[in-house]
């Protein structure tokens, strides 16, 4: 599988807690790098979240951001510190008992600090449902991931196809271009007329064909073909060797463009470089 670096991914989970919201989006990188976007009493999880990363990514620039509603209207349970409000009782009773008009009513003790108190949420299952959800959003942005990838990878293979063919034309040119080229010199010869030996004018013949023969170059750009797509089949994290493969073509057609002796040659030379060019950037987002 060929994964893409360029993804984006969203999930929202609700409970009687409230309601979060994860966000994780990518682009290319040489390297993996993450950045987190989380509230302030989640900051604890950064850790764990970027080991998570790290297992199932090899490359990108990563962001996740988290949202955070707590539902306020959540019935929340109430605690009463019943020896507390005992003794602020106590304590009434006894200033009332010396005379001491205290004006105390129920409300008033149930106000005091400490006697009621709302329970804390229990963030141990508020932190697991946000990292299930977490574990959700991520498994998507791989999908997204390998989606983008498989989109990627049919587009170099088309590009693939274009290079085996035009190194087809090519090789199929190449007779007749030589052939062309001595007759054009031999025309030469005989409009300044000028006398050679048959044999001197046949080791000049095999040297030029000598200097324009592309017959290596073609072979190893269908070599670089063969072990292109051996890459993409593969898959995994493969961006890398991709682009190592893309300068080995790029050698290989700027040497082809060099031994050019025909326009047609020159012609098919500017196209390899074309497609070359476009699948170079499209495996800048590969993994």
């Amino acid at each position: 599988m060929i994964y893409s670096m360029t993804a984006f991914a969203r999930s929202e989970v609700k409970k009687d807690w409230g309601t979060a919201v994860w966000e994780i989006r990518s682009v290319n990188q040489r390297f993996l790098e993450t950045y987190f976007r989380l509230p302030e009493q989640f900051r604890a999880l950064e850790p764990v979240l970027r080991e998570r990363f790290r297992k199932r990514l090899q490359r990108g620039k990563v962001e996740c951001a988290l949202r955070f509603n707590a539902n306020d209207a959540a019935v929340t349970k109430l605690n009463l510190n019943e020896a507390l409000a005992k003794e602020v009782m106590h304590a009434a009773d006894w200033v009332q008992s010396h005379g001491q008009s205290t004006g105390v009513n129920p409300l008033d003790i149930l106000r005091w600090p400490g006697v009621i108190a709302a329970e804390e949420a229990d963030m141990d299952a508020i932190q697991a449902d946000i990292l299930a959800a977490f574990d959700t959003t991520l498994t998507q942005f791989i999908e997204a991931r390998a989606s983008e990838g498989d989109a990627l990878k049919t587009m170099i293979e088309q590009r693939l196809d274009a290079i085996e063919s035009e190194a087809a034309t090519v090789s199929e040119k190449m007779p007749a271009i030589v052939e062309w080229q001595r007759e054009k010199i031999l025309s030469r010869f005989e409009e300044a007329k000028v006398e050679l030996d048959p044999t001197r004018i046949e080791q000049e013949m095999v040297m030029l064909a000598q200097k324009v023969d592309v017959a290596e170059e073609l072979d190893r750009l269908n070599a670089h073909v063969k072990e292109t797509r051996n890459i993409l089949k593969k898959g995994g994290a493969c961006g890398r060797r991709l682009d190592f493969m893309m300068q080995e073509f790029n050698r290989e057609s700027n040497t082809l463009g060099s031994k050019s002796i025909n326009s047609e040659i020159t012609q098919s030379a500017v196209e390899l470089k074309v497609l070359i060019e476009q699948m170079r950037e499209q495996i800048q987002n590969i993994e």
